[in-house]
């Protein structure tokens, strides 16, 4: 058809120009690969003014990143939105709802749902739902698009790790190492693939395999955001704190491959400053803090800018705790109550959601303070920190706080509640070092005899990974 071009997925575009769709499938690349260049879909509707896709996918980048931009685009996209192909219409209808204010997520995931039944083979709109999911902390939505999907993707690329993901989140370890493996067959350079495989190497306590995987991956992750760069190198970070390595290898990931991302002119702050506050919020859990020196308080220097605030509920939580730990006290009751006036704006329903995740960002900003029995009251007394997957973080980053729930019961005296939890956590991941650590700690203050074994245990495990 003139005037009509096919994308990577094979659908139609309304466009002439040959350089717009290749900016488009290049932003296919950058999204699917978390690459560095997603501003190169602003080229796409340069080379073409009256792309549709051009406009809405540029439209919905601007966004988030400089969203005075975004309505050009949007209103472009509208103009020409009776020309456009059925694949841009239904595209368009997504992205223009899942834009405007006070959106239903559910509608906004059904939405993509329905682009997805007609268009299955467009795993950049399945990527934004998952996205999507993530932020409703709903693996089991995000799951059920991706096996909508599979069977016209088979053997595509991105696909696994996509699959993989939402099977970790549901707690299915064999089937997700299955999919990612089988992503990073198809793609070495899959690095949602092999962030898959390490958190299955991560929860099985195999840490000197992930890292020795991870590291091994490293030289190819050059070209990834400052996000899935960074949040690598957390990964390997955790693996050799959790292992048990000596504190001062921690400590250089974080010098040389987390903070020195910052030195780079495209970084985005926002996205290190995540992975190094939940790198050192695991460090000070452990009573480790002191090896880092100075650098939460450099860190948290940089967070006094509202510049990096209400980006992300998990990022919020995290600046909070640092910001009180700090004596950054001002900063961080205005960032607080930031969090409370958008609680307040939100829908009823989307507010119902979100509670959990306010009782946690005023919980850690006591918790920062050294208030921990005024933050165990807030959380309550059925606490479950991987209820919080709302605020944005996978179970492997909820870890830290379940972390210091179970240490604040334990320094308030609320010892028998500390080791009946511990004792569940440790059925799930018998080899974690610093959950025997805590256990001991536990059978200590009850005055249990078992707190010997259970150190000498501890202690062997922590000799097992890395000495």
């Amino acid at each position: 058809m003139e005037g009509v071009k096919l994308d990577r997925w094979g659908y139609e575009v309304k466009t002439s120009s040959d350089s717009c769709i290749s900016s488009i499938n290049a932003y296919y690349h950058q999204l699917l690969s978390y690459g560095r260049y997603r501003r190169v879909i602003l080229e796409a509707a340069v080379h073409d003014k009256d792309c549709v896709l051009a406009n809405i996918l540029a439209a919905h980048f601007l966004c988030s990143s400089d969203p005075s931009k975004a309505p050009s685009h949007m209103e472009a996209a509208k103009s020409r939105l009776e020309q456009a192909t059925s694949y841009e219409k239904a595209v368009f209808e997504a992205l223009n709802y899942l834009i405007s204010s006070n959106t239903d997520d559910d509608v906004a995931v059904e939405l993509h749902s329905k682009l997805l039944r007609d268009f299955p083979r467009d795993l950049v709109s399945l990527k934004r739902a998952q996205v999507l999911c993530f932020y409703m902390g709903r693996p089991d939505l995000s799951l059920g698009l991706v096996q909508q999907v599979l069977p016209q993707n088979q053997q595509e690329n991105y696909i696994y790790g996509m699959l993989a993901f939402p099977l970790l989140e549901l707690g299915r370890m064999a089937d997700a190492e299955n999919a990612a493996k089988k992503g990073f067959e198809i793609n070495k350079q899959d690095f949602w693939a092999q962030h898959a495989l390490c958190h299955v190497l991560q929860y099985e306590c195999c840490y000197k395999e992930a890292v020795q995987f991870m590291e091994e991956c490293s030289s190819s992750w050059s070209l990834c955001s400052s996000f899935m760069l960074t949040h690598n190198w957390w990964h390997v970070a955790l693996c050799y704190l959790e292992g048990h390595s000596p504190i001062i290898k921690v400590r250089e990931v974080y010098d040389h491959h987390i903070w020195k991302e910052l030195e780079r002119i495209d970084a985005v702050c926002a996205e290190v400053y995540l992975n190094a506050l939940g790198l050192l919020l695991r460090v000070y859990v452990r009573g480790e803090l002191d090896v880092f020196e100075d650098r939460l308080k450099i860190l948290a220097a940089c967070l006094t800018d509202q510049a990096n605030w209400f980006m992300e509920w998990h990022l919020d939580v995290l600046i909070l705790w640092a910001l009180a730990f700090t004596k950054e006290l001002s900063k961080a009751e205005d960032l607080l109550k930031g969090l409370k006036f958008r609680l307040s704006t939100m829908s009823k329903k989307k507010q119902q959601g979100m509670q959990g995740a306010m009782l946690l960002a005023e919980a850690i900003y006591e918790y920062g303070q050294g208030n921990e029995k005024r933050a165990l009251e807030i959380l309550g007394p059925d606490f479950n920190a991987y209820n919080c997957k709302i605020i944005g973080a996978s179970d492997e980053q909820l870890d830290v706080f379940y972390e210091v729930w179970c240490s604040m019961l334990l320094n308030t005296g609320e010892v028998t509640k500390a080791i009946e939890s511990i004792e569940k956590q440790i059925q799930k991941r018998e080899g974690a070092p610093f959950l025997w650590r805590l256990l001991e700690k536990g059978y200590s203050l009850s005055g249990r005899k078992e707190a010997a074994t259970v150190g000498e245990k501890a202690r062997a495990l922590e000799a097992a990974y890395f000495n």
